[in-house]
């Protein structure tokens, strides 16, 4: 492996730094962002439970808070259980902004890393590219100047596109699940305001 980043030349360096950023953005999304953690099985059915109980409190909404991203939401109509439902729906609506936008999160420079991994890769071509024509000379070719100047085009080139095409289709996913889990948790919302109100039970 040392020997492949010494042929790749410096060029390859920010496409290393790069593959790293990259494998620890998708572990830690991989980490986080998992059904049960963001949308728990059982929760609508006991913040329900508790608001028919009558046994909201303080207490329970910040434990419902810290919950889980689906917790906030809920709690944020538990705050408002009281007030209109317009009123209620813009709570939850809010709450909703915060918890889509903690879910986002890295999910930029994820997708950053993959729009810019073919572009260092190209970068790294064309500096192998400069070092072939500068292996050119009165006298004639330098073999290993030219040799070098392949390496460093070729190996940068297929760096970069090894980092960008997972690391878009890991960007693509994780988009997706966000996506579903921010409508997932606005149906619940929603059920639940039909529930406070009276369209449900």
């Amino acid at each position: 492996m040392l020997a492949i980043i010494q042929a790749a030349g410096w060029p390859i360096w920010p496409l290393l730094i790069a593959s790293i950023v990259a494998l620890a953005l998708i572990i830690e999304r991989l980490i986080y962002l998992r059904r049960p953690k963001i949308l728990p099985k059982q929760l609508l059915a006991d913040v329900v439970r508790v608001y028919q109980g009558g046994k909201i409190s303080q207490d329970i909404i910040d434990k419902l808070a810290q919950n889980s991203p689906l917790g906030t939401v809920l709690a944020a109509a538990l705050r408002n259980v009281d007030a209109p439902r317009d009123v209620m729906k813009e709570s939850i609506e809010e709450a909703g902004r915060g918890v889509a936008h903690t879910l986002d999160r890295f999910l930029t420079t994820l997708g950053s890393i993959a729009s810019l991994a073919p572009l260092m890769g190209l970068f790294g071509t064309v500096v192998g590219m400069i070092e072939i024509f500068g292996a050119q000379n009165a006298t004639g070719t330098n073999p290993a100047a030219l040799a070098h100047g392949i390496s460093v085009a070729l190996y940068n080139t297929s760096f970069g596109l090894a980092i960008a095409m997972p690391s878009l289709l890991f960007y693509r996913h994780f988009r997706a699940l966000v996506d579903s889990f921010v409508i997932d948790m606005e149906l619940q919302a929603v059920k639940f305001v039909d529930i406070v109100h009276g369209s449900r039970k």
